[in-house]
């Protein structure tokens, strides 16, 4: 990792603890694996440090210093500054000098003085200044050194003598020698590895897309290093096939290995080739041993150890081992799990590991223990076993082989097991003589590996279709992803031919599973598109059998019609069917279902004003799209639509931001637009009127066109942000136009609450606060009725700065208390804290801008213009042209009875610093 606090991800309470400890005196010993991010911790608490005056020693040994007597101390002093070495008295300095020729005296006095050397300096420095000893790699650090370093901490140096050491193992006899280099108190700290967000956040910065970084974390065990080093030799291709293990990795992992015991990791051996490790099966394999070798083990930090279960961390440990044995010992190994198998699948999958010659009594053995584990539900298993008979068919049965391939593809994509999936599926097509529906079979298995990246399918979808020709169960679940693919690319003209292509071919080959999502597919597309047929398209597909598989379970009907009952804020209607399509849904091995479902619950909850409801749903969302390799981008936008109601405007900002990112990566028009929606909200609701309203205009440019506004609510947004910059020209329009699709879609009953509230906020910009007070009361008892707390309180706030606008403060404080009281009781935390704000406000004594009824706009330039800025520059710094300046200014004149700058200047009262710190220029459109 790079050095300095900047590098450090997901480290911030650590780092508070480190630097709490060194601020009360004592010393911190910190410990974990090679590669955690220990030296990334020592160089932030150097750099801060350095920054505050004090005198940083940095030691760094080498394994090759290990041996080489008092190199650390000759190191440490050679960094003191002079005049400590020359107020040394001369028997030190002499004793000084003996040990930087890596020699000790003899005993008596000389020994002595030795041992008082680095006290002494130590003591002279922190009579001027501070002073931080920094120790990495103290296993390195020779043991000299090392016995001097500690003598010197046990004279108790004082407060003003710190100390901060590293420590990557434990020494022969189990200890930390990192704990005894420091003075007292000291906190033994492990360095933890990172959680999947700040490990996303780490490798993104490096370059590496999203999706490839949020899959590197259950790869990497969360190691920083091992990350990096898989991150750097991922090469371009498909997300689910595993990149190789680069060198330095691998060493990272050998060494980890080469420090355990001999026995311990033979014992880690069988659990690594066993199917599922654990306590049991190693006992039986004969490592009687087991319990007390995976102890040793687990203390080393090389698995972890669940009741029985064993888990390698991180797993590439496993492959390590693997590969390092040699193909004799693991055969031998594969006949020790044989035989120590119950279970009849197991005994044959190891009996086949023990050559990979071809086999056809072997081979077919194996398809019969896939049968079986597919009959009992464990897809993955049965995956693993028809490609092993794959790998293990002779030429003559080269017709099978095919057929084991596909169904290997098949149900291991289905069972959430994609690099299995991929392996067999590129099997079939490597050769040209797979048969044609085979070929597309595989095919259509890596377009669903793709996720949403389904842009760069392209060839993948002709090849598909040419293959398919004329066979129309086949031509129809090709079209059905060439919809799915338009309508992320946000091109819905070509998504609605492709879903009518696929349902017709469905319904001709009798498909009725495809015939009911690619209607669904056809119902949204007509829905986004503004066409009021949408739910007659909706009905027939309702009228079909669902599909059965848990995994399709988001593309059917019912999910659909569960998520257009959200948008049409039924969410009593809605919530209560996707908790029926939850238990499916937790059935789906791929995951991708149950994510989505997950995600619909927490926009549910949202609304309803069920905040830890929202963020819980979330953020089960966000991990488990992370377990399945899925694409992130849906996930975080439902996340920062979650954050952004109970948890903080800036987690919200960040998981928006990366959601862009990522599918903008992935091609994904459709969340794309989503997250940026969610960016908007939250820089507006931030203060950052102007970058929200970037964001917002994106997202109108990417639409292409008039939507339903009800699917995504961009349009009230957009609007006040436009407003509280003085372009209510273009705000009034863009409210227009919303309410014009809504008519047409037949939704504007629907819509009209979410408008009205937006109508509300132009008007109070607009200085038309009679109409604001109105329209916004009428929103706040239409979402009363609706049972929708968030937004009738978000209505109430908008109330209460129009009651402000009209200097109405009794008023504007009832309808914010209103709000607030409903925010509390939702825990709406962001929503809360900046009522509390807008209460401040109004309760304040000192008169403001706005208290003349000015709107936010004219206030900021009446402020400038006081404060002495001319029309042009006001002009730049408001991003305004002039004549929008003076044209306000005259309006602002009129409001206040004034006709000159230095009358304005009289009758507007200096400005709260307060106030000021508080209540930025740009502030929001919520409690202007």
């Amino acid at each position: 990792m790079q050095s300095g606090a900047t590098a450090l991800f997901g480290r911030a309470s650590l780092l508070a603890a480190v630097e709490a400890r060194l601020a009360a005196g004592g010393g911190v010993a910190l410990h974990g694996p090679e590669g955690i991010g220990k030296t990334a911790l020592l160089d932030a608490v150097a750099a801060t440090a350095a920054v505050r005056g004090e005198l940083v020693v940095r030691l760094r040994p080498a394994p090759a210093e290990r041996r080489l007597p008092y190199a650390g101390v000759a190191d440490l002093v050679a960094q003191l500054p002079d005049d400590a070495l020359a107020a040394l008295p001369p028997a030190h300095r002499a004793a000084l000098a003996v040990l930087r020729h890596g020699t000790a005296p003899r005993a008596g006095a000389p020994a002595l003085a030795r041992r008082l050397v680095l006290p002494g300096l130590l003591a002279h420095c922190a009579r001027s200044r501070c002073v931080l000893l920094v120790v990495d790699d103290v296993q390195w650090l020779d043991a000299e050194s090392a016995e001097l370093i500690g003598f010197a901490m046990r004279r108790r140096p004082g407060p003003r003598v710190r100390v901060v050491a590293a420590q990557r193992f434990p020494d022969e006899a189990g200890r930390y020698r990192a704990a005894r280099l420091c003075p007292a108190p000291v906190a033994d700290l492990l360095v933890p590895p990172l959680d999947a967000d700040a490990l996303t956040a780490l490798l993104e910065a490096r370059g590496l897309p999203c999706r490839t970084a949020s899959r590197l974390h259950g790869a990497s065990g969360g190691n920083p290093f091992l990350a990096l080093e898989l991150g750097a030799a991922v090469a371009p291709g498909p997300a689910w096939r595993p990149a190789a293990l680069p060198e330095p990795a691998r060493a990272l992992l050998r060494r980890r290995i080469d420090a355990l015991p001999p026995a311990v990791a033979g014992t880690l051996l069988v659990a690594a080739l066993a199917t599922e490790p654990t306590l049991t099966v190693l006992v039986r394999a004969g490592h009687e041993d087991a319990d007390r070798d995976l102890r040793a083990a687990a203390a080393a930090g090389v698995v972890e150890v669940d009741g029985e279960a064993v888990r390698f961390t991180p797993p590439a440990l496993a492959a390590v081992l693997s590969e390092d044995a040699g193909a004799a010992r693991r055969a031998g190994v594969h006949d020790a799990l044989a035989n120590a198998a119950l279970d009849e699948t197991d005994g044959v999958r190891h009996r086949a590991l023990r050559s990979g010659r071809p086999d056809a009594d072997v081979a077919r053995d194996l398809v019969a223990a896939a049968e079986r584990a597919l009959g009992r539900g464990d897809g993955r298993t049965a995956a693993e076993l028809y490609l092993l008979a794959a790998d293990r068919c002779p030429r003559s049965l080269a017709t099978e082989r095919f057929d084991w391939l596909v169904t290997a593809a098949v149900t291991a994509a289905t069972a959430g097991a994609p690099a299995l999936a991929g392996r067999a599926a590129e099997a079939v097509l490597a050769t040209t003589d797979a048969p044609a529906r085979h070929r597309v079979t595989a095919r259509l298995v890596l377009i669903d590996l793709a996720g949403q990246a389904l842009a760069d399918m392209g060839e993948m979808f002709a090849a598909a279709l040419n293959e398919a020709g004329d066979d129309v169960a086949l031509v129809a679940p090709v079209r059905l992803r060439q919809t799915w693919a338009a309508m992320l690319a946000g091109d819905p003209g070509t998504a609605a031919t492709c879903a009518v292509e696929s349902a017709a071919a469905a319904l001709r080959a009798g498909d009725l599973g495809t015939e009911a999502m690619a209607l669904s597919a056809l119902a949204q597309v007509q829905r986004i598109r503004g066409e009021s047929r949408w739910t007659q398209t909706l009905a027939r597909a309702l009228a079909l059998p669902a599909p059965q598989a848990p995994g399709w379970l988001h593309m059917g009907p019912r999910y659909l019609a569960a998520r257009f009952a959200m948008m049409d804020d039924r969410l009593d209607e809605a919530r209560a069917e996707l908790l029926t399509l939850l238990a499916v849904a937790e059935r789906d091995r791929a995951g991708e279902a149950l994510v989505e479902v997950l995600r619909s619950l927490s926009e549910v909850a949202t609304r309803a004003g069920r905040c830890r409801d929202a963020l819980r749903y979330a953020h089960r969302a966000v991990a488990a799209a992370q377990q399945a390799g899925l694409s992130p981008g849906p996930t975080w936008y439902t996340a920062a639509v979650a954050e952004l109601t109970g948890g903080s405007l800036a987690t919200a900002a960040g998981y928006a931001r990366r959601g862009v990112r990522a599918s903008e990566q992935e091609g994904d028009s459709l969340y794309l637009r989503r997250n940026l929606h969610a960016l908007g909200q939250a820089e507006l609701r931030a203060g950052e009127t102007r970058a929200g309203v970037a964001a917002l205009r994106r997202l109108r440019d990417l639409q292409g066109g008039t939507t339903d506004p009800m699917i995504v609510r961009w349009h009230g947004d957009l609007a006040g942000g436009l407003a509280a910059l003085g372009e209510h020209a273009e705000a009034a329009e863009t409210l227009a136009e919303a309410r014009s699709a809504a008519r047409r879609l037949g939704v504007a009953q629907g819509v009209n609450g979410y408008l009205d509230r937006a109508t509300a906020v132009v008007l109070s910009e607009s200085g038309h606060a009679d109409s604001a007070v109105q329209l916004s009361a009428a929103a706040a008892r239409y979402f009363a009725e609706l049972h929708q707390p968030i937004e009738q309180a978000h209505a109430l706030l908008v109330q209460g700065g129009a009651e402000r606008r009209r200097r109405r403060y009794a008023a504007a404080r009832v309808a914010i208390d209103a709000a607030l009281a409903i925010f509390i009781a939702a825990d709406a935390r962001p929503w809360t804290e900046q009522t509390e704000r807008a209460l401040a406000r109004t309760e304040g004594t000192s008169a403001q801008p706005a208290d003349f009824g000015l709107t936010s706009t004219e206030a900021r330039i009446a402020g400038l213009v006081r404060d002495g800025a001319s029309n042009r520059e006001i002009a730049s710094r408001l991003y305004l042209s002039v004549k929008t300046v003076e044209a306000t200014l005259t309006r602002v004149y009129r409001k206040l009875g004034v006709r000159s700058r230095t009358q304005l200047s009289s009758r507007l009262p200096a400005p709260d610093p307060a106030v000021t710190r508080v209540f930025p220029d740009s502030v929001t459109v919520i409690d202007a």
